[in-house]
């Protein structure tokens, strides 16, 4: 009887349990079996070693060959368990020395020829693997991402040949992947640029403080007011993404069915879902569970466009993770959590026609069905909304004509943003809209006069406690990006001045 035990991990939402690969060598009729709750594509493994180690010169033991996965009350899904089912028959079967297997972490998916293809969820297992202090041994294809984990040890393979023969050498040794630039996507182009925008000096200024203080913002107006474009421009103002959260979000990427690359590396995403996109397509599901657009959109945007043309029940399905920044899947067995601290950018038309006070069109609304329209925002979705305003048309004169004023870029707001930001992150560690509790009321502390203020304000504007809060949240960033210690009367007025949507009519 021979035994031999190989390391590996599963995928389990953003973990990556240790997974231990034993191979029993035992007598009675040769064949392969796999225990341990496998998959399909797991059961399926056996083939594709058997094919991989034929193809590449090794023996196929003649004798029974009894596969254990444990912990065997873990599901293990997918094909990144192929290498390390072959390494643990090599070193069973007197190959390879089963002690020279210790040192690593295995994963790969092996074709009959012997070659080694790249898995999915590689980040999870490396950031797991060099916290347990072993070298990675991983498929070329996916060494250029795992490169992006500080302090990893890993060792790219391309064939089970030549693997085999580096370990009988002695020469399996952790490898120096240097990171590959992240530069942006020439087909892309660049990002759209404030100094594009003409007039909508509102707008601005609300994009501004959505970036300054990670906020969510929705913007009303008629068709054709330019709410698409300023909603594209975020992406050009937001602050740069800390390695923490770059490594967080490609996690999640890594997660899913999408080739690594390198020049979305550090940049903030921007997902926007088509009006017919389902609840699981916004949460993430599947009978393995995978991160859906609002946790694809974890650390950057999620941008809603024509709002009101989501079924309700979609819409309602935000509310949680906006408020706590992650969201939790259930299944019968199992249940995953996947983090999503996204902003929310909506746009809308003010009725299902868009012309509804706009004196360029006549509305053919009904009162009826603007209240209809208007209807599939609920009061609590609308509270969580930090900054609601109105986008007006511009004067054809401003559209065609040239600019009055020199108009600010991008870079010169990012730099502005930023400075609010570290502010913030230097104060309390978070931005502003993530303030709860004790540490809302510390932060946003105010004066008598500031007090009496915001009273009246509740009264006649009918807010709620939760908008309240949001109202202290914006005014606290208005004040950081004036560099001020305390919130004034003017921070609050302005912050209250795009709460569009919770005045009384």
């Amino acid at each position: 009887m021979s035994l031999a035990a190989v390391n590996s991990r599963a995928v389990v939402g953003m973990d990556a349990p240790q997974v231990v690969v034993e191979v029993l060598l035992s007598s009675g009729l040769p064949g392969i079996s796999i225990i341990g709750l496998p998959e399909a594509a797991v059961r399926e493994a056996k083939d594709r070693v058997r094919g991989a180690l034929i193809s590449s010169g090794y023996k196929l033991p003649q004798r029974r060959v009894t596969i254990n996965l444990a912990p065997a009350d873990l599901p293990k899904s997918g094909a990144r368990l192929d290498l390390p089912i072959a390494m643990g028959i090599l070193a069973a079967s007197g190959q390879i020395e089963p002690e020279s297997l210790k040192r690593y972490e295995w994963m790969g998916e092996l074709a009959l020829d012997g070659s080694i293809r790249p898995v999915r969820g590689v980040l999870p297992a490396a950031l797991q693997a060099r916290d347990a202090d072993r070298i990675l041994v991983l498929p070329e294809g996916n060494a250029a991402e795992a490169a992006y984990v500080a302090g990893l040890s890993l060792h790219p393979v391309s064939s089970l040949q030549a693997l085999v023969g580096k370990l009988l050498e002695g020469a399996l040794e952790p490898i120096e992947i240097e990171r590959q630039e992240s530069k942006q996507k020439k087909a892309n182009g660049p990002l759209p640029d404030l100094s594009q925008i003409r007039g909508q000096a509102f707008a601005r200024r609300a994009l501004e403080l959505t970036a300054a203080g990670g906020h969510n913002l929705l913007m009303s107006g008629p068709p054709g007011t330019g709410k698409t474009l300023l909603a594209s421009t975020l992406p050009s103002i937001l602050p740069k993404m800390s390695e923490q959260e770059a490594l967080e979000s490609a996690t999640l990427y890594s997660l899913n069915d999408v080739a690594f690359d390198a020049s979305s590396w550090g940049k903030r995403v921007v997902r926007s879902p088509h009006h017919t996109a389902s609840a699981a397509a916004l949460v993430g599901g599947g009978s393995q569970p995978r991160p859906g657009e609002i946790s694809l959109a974890h650390h950057g945007v999620l941008f809603l466009d024509e709002l009101p043309e989501f079924s309700r029940q979609v819409l309602e399905v935000l509310r949680e993770p906006m408020e706590s920044g992650r969201i939790t899947i259930s299944r019968a067995r199992s249940q995953m959590e996947f983090p999503a601290r996204f902003q929310l950018i909506a746009a809308m038309n003010p009725c299902p026609c868009g012309y509804h006070g706009d004196e360029s069109g006549e509305c053919h609304c009904t009162a009826e069905q603007i209240q209809r329209y208007r209807s599939k925002i609920s009061g609590p979705l609308l509270d969580r909304i930090d900054l609601q305003i109105e986008v007006a048309r511009i004067p054809p004169t401003l559209l065609t004509g040239e600019q009055s004023h020199k108009v600010e870029s991008s870079h010169t707001v990012q730099e502005r943003v930023e400075q609010a930001r570290n502010r913030q992150l230097e104060r309390q560690g978070v931005p502003n809209s993530q303030l709860q509790g004790e540490q809302l009321e510390l932060v946003c502390k105010l004066g008598d006069a500031e007090k009496q203020f915001v009273i009246q304000a509740i009264e006649s504007l009918g807010l709620s406690a939760r908008a309240y809060h949001r109202v202290l949240k914006v005014a606290r960033t208005i004040a950081d990006l004036a560099n001020e210690a305390v919130i004034n009367l003017d921070h609050l007025s302005e912050a209250i001045a795009f709460r569009k949507f919770d005045r009384k009519t």
